[in-house]
Parts: structure tokens; sequence; C-alpha cells
């Protein structure tokens, strides 16, 4: 009886969401009729369609994103097709121009900013960064976040935030590894600053660098006494600073509720600990500690404590000395100092005991070795000595096998039986079959893998290749990169891709690298959605929806306007490009400021901050660079972003009425 309700409630279960899409496919198939009706051409009636349908497959996730953008995009391409049965002159896309967005400035700006922001992390300086953060932030979100984010946002507020983003990628990664903080409750404050922070100047977003080109565009048509004035490069900056703080203060107070919480690195790092745990019984823990001065501890050696005391010193710093962790660094006669970090791997019972022993000091997380021993770096490990090995009938104290090897061994399994420390397994003399249980750092345990002494039972682990010698051809292409775009009017995409082939042709990143490093599922995303951009916008569909929308607040109150067009700049700005947006509405909104005796320039800027506005779905760049490696779905942006979308709103028109 049991097993059938619980049957019962599972196919109940599962009929929800069908239930949900039949009612949901329902009401978008009937606004679509509805429209139909009142469209005035029969272009119009089929692009609304199929934007009703791409909104209906991102909200509802019917098929995955980077499948519906490209579902949508086959979809125009077939109306060239279809065109006589649809009633259509020609297809609403020419199919010359389909796959435009493949080789568009944007894909190919993104696609460049992965590339050198792999490249950046493959020199070590992102670790660097990332400790440096956790140093300052510890690791709770209430203080990472805003450092993080505010961060970002200045950076993006120079260069696109597209970059800005994909720069801190890799230092949010090692952070959530670090500090255990899931990646999906960082990425997406990071984003969305990224995207804040390109309106805190002129140069921070495309559409506020093409503003003035198209204020100046539009003065050609305006009598003297109406000829609007250009902004400088800081004339956006009070507006863009209040909605990044905005941004930060949105998700320290309402992060716990809006974000997320999909698993990370370190659950995949718990889940290892509990393989062991399970195999061999091994619950040891890893754990920092402070030699105090009153220690009994000091003058003494590793080698005088670890066994008697059933611990594991892999790592250890000295005051005002580097960490020493990994091969050819730690070994037995190790002395002990006040105020030495110890690093150790014990059980939670034996590691209290050695505390209350020596007098000892617990940190509550790891800090000075959170770079050496995050799970990127370093973890647990097993090895097998096979026949034929050097090492067999000696121990691994015969071979310093900590300090040769970088193998710190926790447990030793034989004949069915596991040992651990304290039961005298360094000095047993090894045999064919044993199995080493070990703690290890992942560039030594790399090195072993030719290493015809060991046969690395562990292959799934980081390989991590850094390349320190590669900084400064890195910082150098990064910084061309840079110059480019902030100092010449070269097209963003062949800057960025100068940098990006740069750290490929000075080997600081190899071509299958870059290739790696490049999310194609983000490519695909973009690139598929910008077709329906321009069937938007050549169908005439964009200027029927801004004629319906403005003929309804045409009377009110200039602010009431200028809200209705921010509106209208944030829905068309997630349905099609942000720059798209702007040059369709900047003329629009320039008119009827005219109209309604308000300023043109204010009116025009209005759009071209508003077009940052796109938190809703994961089309923006930053929103689709982030989606995959935070293990967003759709409903979580359209969760966090629906309020930061009116807030958005809310604090631009208040600080412009304010400002200007």
């Amino acid at each position: 009886m049991i097993a059938l309700a619980d049957e019962e409630q599972t196919t109940s279960k599962s009929k929800i969401p069908l239930v949900k899409h039949v009612i949901a496919l329902t009401v978008f198939s009937l606004v679509g009729i509805y429209l139909a009706t009142i469209v005035p051409s029969v272009e119009v009636a089929w692009v609304t369609s199929i934007l009703l349908l791409t909104i209906y497959l991102f909200a509802f996730e019917v098929v995955g994103v980077d499948v519906a953008a490209a579902s949508v995009m086959v979809l125009l391409g077939l109306t060239s097709l279809l065109a006589p049965w649809m009633g259509l002159e020609k297809g609403l896309v020419d199919t010359r121009n389909l796959f435009d967005g493949f080789s568009s400035n944007a894909v190919m700006s993104i696609i460049a900013v992965m590339i050198i922001g792999a490249g950046l992390d493959k020199t070590g300086i992102m670790g660097k960064v990332a400790t440096f953060i956790l140093k300052i932030g510890g690791t709770t979100e209430s203080r990472i976040i805003p450092i993080i984010s505010s961060t970002v946002g200045f950076i993006s507020s120079f260069m696109q935030n597209v970059g800005a983003a994909a720069l801190f990628l890799p230092v949010v990664s090692r952070i959530s590894s670090r500090s255990g903080i899931p990646m999906s409750r960082l990425l997406m404050p990071m984003g969305f600053t990224a995207i804040l922070g390109g309106t805190v100047t002129m140069v921070g977003s495309s559409p506020l660098i093409l503003l003035n080109d198209l204020i100046l565009t539009s003065n050609t048509a305006l009598p003297a006494d109406q000829q609007m004035e250009t902004w400088g490069l800081f004339s956006v900056t009070p507006i863009g600073v209040a909605l990044v703080a905005t941004g930060i203060i949105y998700f320290l107070v309402a992060g716990r509720f809006v974000l997320p919480n999909s698993q990370t690195e370190g659950a995949e790092a718990t889940d290892a600990m509990t393989y062991f745990q399970k195999i061999y019984g091994v619950d040891y823990c890893l754990n920092e500690v402070v030699v105090t001065d009153s220690s009994p501890l000091i003058g003494k050696t590793l080698d005088d404590v670890e066994s008697e005391q059933r611990i594991r010193v892999i790592a250890c710093k000295r005051s005002g000395e580097e960490s020493r962790v990994g091969a050819g660094t730690l070994a037995r006669d190790t002395g002990l100092q006040a105020g030495m970090v110890l690093g150790i791997i014990a059980s939670p019972a034996e590691l209290s005991r050695f505390i209350n022993d020596f007098e000892l000091k617990l940190r509550s997380n790891l800090r000075s070795f959170s770079e050496q021993l995050s799970s990127a770096k370093a973890g647990i490990a097993e090895v097998v000595i096979p026949p034929g090995s050097h090492l067999i009938g000696k121990s691994a104290r015969d071979v310093w096998m900590r300090k040769t090897y970088g193998l710190a061994m926790i447990g030793l399994h034989r004949d069915g039986e596991t040992m651990r420390e304290g039961d005298d397994i360094r000095n047993l003399a090894l045999q064919a079959g044993d199995t080493l249980i070990v703690h290890t750092t992942w560039e030594s345990f790399a090195r072993l893998e030719n290493d015809r002494n060991f046969v690395l039972v562990t292959t799934e682990y980081p390989h991590e290749e850094l390349r320190p010698n590669k900084l400064g051809f890195a910082g150098l292409f990064f910084g061309i990169a840079l110059f480019l775009v902030l100092f010449t009017d070269l097209h963003l995409s062949i800057a960025l891709l100068t940098g990006a082939m740069g750290m490929v042709l000075s080997k600081v990143i190899t071509i299958e690298e870059a290739y790696e490093a490049v999310s194609w599922k983000t490519v695909f995303l973009l690139a598929s959605l910008i077709p329906l951009g321009l069937a938007v916008e050549s169908s005439g569909t964009a200027k029927w929806i801004a004629d319906q929308v403005l003929l309804v607040v045409g009377d009110a109150p200039i602010w009431v306007i200028q809200t209705a067009i921010a509106i209208l700049a944030t829905f068309f700005t997630l349905v099609m490009s942000n720059v798209g947006a702007t040059v369709l509405l900047v003329p629009l909104a320039v008119n009827i400021a005219l109209g309604a005796g308000a300023n043109p320039a204010v009116f025009a800027l209005t759009v071209a901050i508003a077009t940052s506005n796109s938190f809703l779905i994961p089309t923006h760049q930053v929103n689709a660079l982030i989606m995959g490696p935070g293990g967003y779905r759709v409903p979580d942006f359209m969760k966090a972003g629906g309020v930061m979308t009116i807030l958005f709103i809310i604090v631009m028109i208040f600080m412009m009425n304010l400002v200007f």
C-alpha cells in the first residue's frame, strides 16, 4: 500500500510540470492569436508569434536555452521556404544573413574575452587575486560579495562588462572552492554588477559609446535652437554608481532568498572524502592550527609528535616566510616554533586531543593555506605499489616520501586491512600491491604519472599547469587589448582578439586550451538570437510595439513618459541586442521629448542606460557567460532578475531627475 501510494504521488508530481506547460502554452497561444488580429501586417504577426514562442521556450525551459535559440534561428530560416504558405512575399530573415550572428562583433568579442581570461588564469594571477579577496573578505558571503561586486563594477566601467565578467570568472571559481561558498551564490551578484558597472562611464557599454553618435545624427534633423549637447565621459557616473550600489545592497539583503544553492567544487571534495571514509574508514578532516607562545610543542620536530598523536602535518608556515607545501618542502625533521601555522590531516577526535595537549589555537577555516590546499590544488588520493617498484622493501621513512615525492601518507591498505597514522605505517616495508592513501598537491601527484614506482589509482583530479613565467606576456597583451578598446575606434572584437591571439602566439595559452576556454553553449545562444533581433527590427514589429506603448502614455507627466521609455528599452533589450534597441528607440525618445517639452538629450540617455537593464533572462552576454558555470536555470534569472529590473528603473529615473 505504501509503495502504491508513493507511486501515485510520484506520478502526480510528474504531471504537474506537464500541466503547467500546457496552461502556459495555451495562454501564449491565445495572446498570439489576439495580437495577430490587431497587428498592421502579416510579417509583424508572424514575428510576434515567434517572439512569444521564444519567450515561452526560455521561461519554461522546454529545452535548453541554447537549443531553443538555435531552433528559433532555424525556424526563421525555414520561413524563406514556407513564405507562400505563410502569406509572405519572402522569408522573415534573408538566409544570406541568417548566420551573421556567428561572425558578429558581440559573439567574437565574447570568444576573445574567454580566451584572454583563460590566459591570465594560466599565469596564476587569478589565484593570487582570489587569495587577496579571501584574505580581506574571509569566507562569508556578506563580505566577499561586496568586494567582488565593487571590483568588477569598477573594472566594467572602463571596459566591456562581458570582458570584466569573463576576467573574474576564474577568480570566483577559486574563491568558491576555497571558501566552500557555491558558485551560484557568487556568480550572479558578480555578473549583475558587471552589467551595472557599464553605466558608470560613457565607455562602459556599447549603447553609451554609441549614444553621442546617435545624438549628432539626430541633430542634423533638428533646428539650431533644439540641438543637443553630447555627453562627457563621467556625465552618467552619479547614476551608474547609484545603480552599482543598489545591486550590491540588493544581494546583501535579499541574496539568501533569491540566489540558488547549486553544487560546486566544495561538494565534489566532500564526495571524495565520503568515498575514502566508506572504502577505508578514513574519517580525516583538514584544519589549520597555530602554535601558541606557551605551547609544549615548541622545540620539537614533526617526527616527535605525528605518530604518537596520530596526526599528519601536510603544510607549515613560519612567520614572515612562504608556506611550505608539497615535494621538497616538508620533512620529518622540521622544527616547530612559536607562531608557526600547521596544516593538519587528522580525525576530529585526535585533532581535538592534540590541540588540548599542546595548547594550540584552532582556526575556523583555512587562511594561510587557502590557496595551496584548496580542492583545486591538493587533496586525498590513492596510489598502488606495483611489482618491480624500487620502493618494495623500503619504508616511507627510508625514502622520505613526504619530502621526496610530496606524498603525505595517512593510510596503508594491505591484505584487506587499513592501517592509519599511529599504526607505525611509515616504518612498514612496502610490498607489491600496497595501496597508499595520501594527501598530496595535484602538481606533485601529476609528476608521478610517469614514475614506475607508483600506479595512480586516482585519475580524476585537477591537472592545472600554471605558467607564472608567462605573466609578463599575458599582462602585455591584456594591456594592449585594453588600450585598443579604450583609446581607439577599432571594433571591440578586433581589439580583444588582438590580445587573445597575442597570448596564443606567445604561448601563454595553447590553441587547444583556447578552444576549451570558450563556452560554445554561450556562443550558440547569442549568435542564434541575433537573427530574431533582425526580424523584430526589419519587419516593423519593434516600431509597432513602441508606437502602442507611447500611444498610451503620450499625455502623461514627463517622468511617467520617461519611465515608459525606460520600460520599453528594458523589454527590447531582452529580445534583441542592446545596440539594436538603442538605435531603434533613441530617435523615438528624442521626438517624444521634444513634443512633451522635455530635454531630448536626457531622454536619449534614458534609452542608452535602460538597455543595460537586462537581468530577467540570460540573453545578455554576461548572463549567458555565467549561466553554465553557475548552474543557473532561466527561472533563477527571473527570480533574482525580476526584482533587480524594477530596482534598476526606480533608481535610474530617480537619479536622472535628481541630477539632470
